[in-house]
């Protein structure tokens, strides 16, 4: 079982998915936060190529300070010409991220398969 604030790492596709799993990650409080931010920052910096999957399956909440931690995961992985998706969400979650319309930020969608779809899709050129 892995330790508090420690994320499961594993790559699809060429694309690092994070897996916030564990009833160590069921509420995202400061507490929890604080021993995550450095974690999953790092991650984004190191992740080759800058692909990056979330998946909060096991998370049943999470606030504001959460949110700041994937605006600077997200930030990061553009700054190096990266992509970032959030899957597996339970209701209360996905309802945070529509309400704070972050869902037009990033994709947000319903399993890692698709998202590590969404982060690896070329663009359409016209």
């Amino acid at each position: 079982m892995s330790g508090a604030g420690t994320p499961l790492i594993s790559v699809q596709d060429g694309v690092t998915v994070v897996a916030l799993a564990g009833p160590e990650f069921e509420i995202l409080n400061e507490r929890t936060l604080d021993q995550l931010k450095d974690s999953l920052l790092e991650i984004a910096q190191n992740a080759e190529p800058p692909l990056l999957v979330l998946d909060l399956a096991d998370t049943q909440f999470f606030g504001s300070s959460f949110i700041e931690i994937l605006f600077r995961v997200a930030n990061r992985l553009k700054n190096r010409n990266g992509k970032f998706a959030i899957c597996n969400l339970t209701e209360y979650c996905h309802e945070v991220i529509q309400i704070t319309h972050l869902d037009s930020l990033w994709p947000v969608v319903d399993s890692r398969e698709e998202a590590v779809r969404k982060v690896t899709e070329k663009p359409v050129t016209v």
